[in-house]
């Protein structure tokens, strides 16, 4: 990563909203300059760089900015302050039909697309195919683009923007719309760009995807920027606005890991809520609060870490402040980078609970567990019916340690027989 790619400097944006709206010319000349309107800064003193090569993520709760941000980045809106500076060519796929005339044929579009873009006509025969193909539209390439599917829109248009050579890709919130193996389609050409060296923007709501494709993240919250890190991290910032703000749909909160990740012995002895919880507020969206989880393991008198194949159990504190149904309990298995490695909760595992009120512990038995070495984080949650009612991420930490010779994520039983002319050469297993 070299020079920078994209600037944005102090970038602020103000739409007016009128109250009252006049429909008649006669009302419009005469209320002319005096219709009442309250100001909406959708973004205020916006400032970071996108260096040459980076894919950068940019993350924020409905309304808060992001979009609107995006908007200015690419020239369809202007700033009511500071400015945007771009180096280079620019393709962006903001939103479902953006630039796309109904009633134009999907041949047409994307010929208008690219004379948009700065292609000529010759420019555009040249990647005709290529756009056609990636879309995988040939049946439908002259039928009017107002008979398309929302899926067949985001094909479409994303089918342009990554076949016009951009030099600056800006992807906004659209790729949910296909379906799985085009999403994936999509997402291995997002990730050829970055080993060509291109520069990315990019805004999505799964967090799995900005932890494993973006190098930084930007947080958004109400048109300010709250903060910036790499993937994991703006995650973990973005859950705690979340969390702050009272948004109880999509949040989760960080709970302070301790200096050491604790394990517990092996044995049932009795988990007592920590006072913090005990003495919490209690707020009806937040009925269940969690305690410090620990990590309980078979072998704890022995050694402090799993082998390949052996079992561990995860054991978290909780206090209900009143009785709750269908309360459903979460665990997430993070490996390097945050990365998502299993997730689960009781509903998937089919264990309906409802809750009474007052302490209690939930239990996760992880049986012949798989990976290979590595330290991993864990993350619990409990949702009810209003929403995310508390999370921690990490909650705890369990290490593996492979000692057999094989390497990778996960470690699996193999068996090798090898024959030959004469019947069996050799045979051995597991690895």
């Amino acid at each position: 990563m070299g020079s920078t790619s994209v600037s944005i400097e102090t970038v602020s944006k103000r739409f007016r909203l009128h109250s009252e709206k006049y429909n008649s010319l006669k009302e419009k000349i005469i209320h002319i300059g005096r219709a009442p309107y309250t100001d909406l800064w959708a973004l205020r003193d916006v400032a970071f760089e996108v260096k040459e090569g980076e894919t950068l993520g940019i993350l924020g709760r409905n309304g808060s900015g992001k979009s609107t941000l995006l908007k200015c980045i690419c020239g369809v809106l202007q700033p009511t302050s500071g400015r945007v500076v771009v180096q280079g060519k620019l393709a962006g796929l903001l939103e479902l039909g953006a630039g796309f005339q109904q009633e134009l044929s999907g041949r047409e579009n994307i010929y208008l697309n690219g004379s948009m873009l700065g292609f000529s006509k010759r420019d555009v025969d040249r990647m005709f195919d290529d756009i056609v193909e990636f879309a995988e539209l040939s049946q439908f390439i002259d039928n009017q683009v107002k008979f398309y599917s929302s899926g067949m829109y985001i094909r479409l248009g994303f089918a342009v923007a990554v076949n016009v050579d951009p030099d600056v890709l800006v992807i906004d919130e659209v790729l949910a719309v296909g379906d799985e193996r085009f999403q994936r389609k999509c997402i291995e050409r997002v990730k050829q760009f970055q080993r060509d060296g291109r520069t990315i923007l990019f805004v999505s709501h799964s967090a799995d995807l900005v932890r494993s494709i973006c190098d930084r993240a930007v947080v958004l919250s109400d048109g300010v920027v709250v903060g910036s890190g790499t993937g994991g991290e703006a995650v973990r910032m973005f859950r705690e606005h979340l969390l702050e703000a009272g948004d109880v749909l999509a949040l989760r909160e960080e709970a302070p890991l301790p200096a050491e990740p604790e394990t517990a012995p092996q044995g049932d002895a009795d988990l007592v809520v920590p006072e913090h919880l005990a003495s919490a507020p209690r707020d009806e969206g937040r009925p269940v609060r969690l305690g410090t989880a620990t990590v309980v393991l078979a072998t704890a008198a022995e050694r402090p870490y799993l082998v390949p194949g052996e079992s561990l159990t995860l054991r978290v504190p909780y206090e209900s402040s009143r009785p709750v149904p269908g309360a459903v309990f979460q665990l997430d298995i993070l490996g390097d980078e945050s990365r998502l490695i299993f997730r689960t909760d009781t509903e998937a595992l089919g264990v309906p609970i409802d809750l009474p009120a007052g302490s209690g512990t939930v239990e996760f038995e992880l049986q012949g567990v798989p990976m290979s070495d590595g330290a991993y984080d864990v993350g619990l949650g409990v949702q009810t019916a209003q929403g995310l009612s508390d999370w921690r991420e990490p909650a705890c930490r369990f290490e593996v340690m492979n000692p057999g010779r094989s390497s990778g994520m996960v470690a699996i039983p193999v068996r090798t027989v090898v024959t030959g002319p004469d019947g069996p050469v050799a045979g051995g297993g597991p690895a």
